[in-house]
Formats: C-alpha cells, structure tokens, sequence
C-alpha cells in the first residue's frame, strides 16, 4: 500500500500514519521528522531548514524532494509506504507523481483527515505544553493554518481528480478516526481490484 495522508497541521496524520503502518506493514515516512532529524544531526539540510522551520514556515520544495527520493529508494519501502507531510502544495503534488511514476510506485490512496481549525488549535496547544516544539505555538499553528488553506488545500483536488482522494472525519476517539480509515482503503482497495 503507497498512500498519502493530508490533513491540516494538527490534524493527527502522524498518530495515524504510527498506527497504520504496523496494520499495513509498510514504514511511516514523515518529511517533518526527516527534516527535525537533520536539524539535530546538523546536517547541510538541516541547518538550512532550522530557521525556516523555526519562524513556522516551509522549506523548499526542491530540498524535500531530494530528501524524499534518496528515503524511497531505501529497501524498506519496496512493498509500499505511508507519506505524511508531503506534498504541501499543487508542485509538490506534480513532482510526487512524477516521481512515483519514474521509480514505478504509483499511490494507491490518498486519505484527507478532516478537522475543523478549532480542534487543531486545540490539539497543538496541548502538544505544545508537553513537547514544546516551536511549530506547535498557538500563534505559529495559525500561520501554518492559513498557510495550509492557501497552498496544501489545493493539493486534495489535485488527487480527487486522479481517482485517489477518501476524505475522512478525525475528529473523535483515536481508535474511532483509526477505523475510518482503514474503511476508506478498503473502498479505495476495493475499488482498484474491482
């Protein structure tokens, strides 16, 4: 199964992609762990994303793109993958599909988490008390909100035309959100065998 998980920041694409990958057997690939991770190793890449990061914006496409492909060509993800993250905006989007297509993984699905701007306030403002990450204050989960309505918003259309997009309701209960998506793939299952 190659899927993407959308959904606004806050929207538990992580928690998901965490629980799914074991129900899946597929690795979870989240290009903000793989960007916080080359900011603590100090990496090139890493010391190029830490302020843009820490002011709440986002790094550029052509960085996360590199990064992506040198982490698809890794064994582990041969049977498939689930990517949270990325794509962001409508390039982002094209340049996956390309991509997938020259390393011949097309997505299977496509699962938009759906969750009101309230809740995710809300959700950062809790992750932010106990992790104190700088992309969970309130004021920056904000920026990134508007900025996720202007530029990744888009993006759901871009695979809604392609076949691929199940939009499901995260709010409610982990378990509850879990299996609504695990029925959203079966339908998108369903749908590409039959």
């Amino acid at each position: 199964m190659r899927l993407v998980l959308l959904g606004p920041p806050g929207s538990g694409k992580g928690t998901q992609a965490a629980i799914l990958k074991n129900a899946l057997g597929v690795p979870h690939i989240s290009t903000g762990d793989m960007l916080r991770a080359a900011v603590a190793a100090g990496t090139p890449t890493g010391i190029k994303a830490k302020a843009v990061m820490d002011a709440g914006n986002l790094v550029s496409d052509d960085i996360l793109l590199a990064m992506l492909e040198e982490r698809l060509a890794q064994d582990d993800v041969k049977n498939g993958f689930i990517l949270d993250g990325y794509p962001r905006n409508l390039a982002q989007a094209s340049a996956l599909d390309g991509l997938l297509a020259k390393i011949k993984q097309p997505l299977d699905a496509v699962v938009k988490l759906d969750v009101p701007n309230e809740d995710i306030i809300a959700r950062c403002e809790i992750r932010f008390e106990k992790e104190h990450r700088k992309d969970d204050d309130p004021a920056v989960v904000r920026d990134r909100l508007r900025v996720y309505a202007e530029q990744t918003a888009p993006v759901a259309d871009f695979f809604e035309k392609r076949g691929k997009l199940q939009v499901v309701n995260g709010v409610g209960e982990l378990d509850e959100v879990t299996a609504r998506i695990k029925q959203a793939l079966k339908h998108e299952s369903a749908a590409v065998s039959g």
